[in-house]
């Protein structure tokens, strides 16, 4: 992923040894020829685990599983974190805290659209701490669906989340591995 490698270099803003900033092409501005290039090469590295449900969490994780279920030709379920009045019954739902925004939300998807036994694909834009990818982990859970593996597009690989998730026996392909932020630096793997 030559494309996410160089957008991060010359875009990515480092706002401190644990916060990357990549708004200016995935989390408020989205690149859609990167966002395509993400779907495909999610489609190449889970080719072979039968994927039936793409789950992400709003909002930044959308781009990236939309382009992905449109590869895959499967449907794309996203956790809210807020209410709404269109999804009020019928929910699962699931707590994740947000390391950079420093909050705890509820997340909800409706039981309508995930099923037991469906191979689901979580996708998201980060992997720091695990907590969205565990969130999204229960959720599934609760449909006794089946968690086929975890794409994530930017994994900073000094935090904790990646072996949390190991450990648990996911298989998790991150597209760019950061190793370190220190000096104001993207380091990666």
């Amino acid at each position: 992923m030559n494309l996410l490698l160089e957008k991060i270099k010359n875009e990515g803003r480092v706002l401190s040894e644990n916060v990357l900033k990549v708004d200016s092409f995935i989390n408020h501005q989205i690149d859609p020829k990167l966002m395509y290039e993400v779907g495909i090469e999610f489609a190449r590295r889970f080719k072979n685990k039968q994927i039936t449900k793409i789950l992400t969490i709003e909002s930044s994780g959308i781009a990236p599983a939309v382009f992905l279920g449109l590869e895959l030709d499967v449907p794309v379920i996203f956790a809210r974190k807020r209410k709404s009045i269109t999804l009020n019954d019928n929910l699962l739902v699931s707590k994740v805290h947000s390391f950079t925004k420093q909050e705890t939300n509820d997340v909800t998807i409706s039981k309508d659209y995930i099923f037991e036994n469906d191979n689901v694909l979580i996708v998201d834009d980060f992997l720091a701490n695990g907590q969205a990818a565990l969130g999204l982990i229960n959720l599934a859970e609760q449909a006794n669906a089946n968690v086929v593996g975890i794409g994530i597009i930017i994994e900073k690989s000094f935090q904790e989340g990646r072996s949390l998730l190991l450990e648990k026996g996911y298989h998790i392909e991150s597209l760019a591995r950061i190793k370190s932020l220190a000096n104001g630096q993207v380091s990666f793997y």
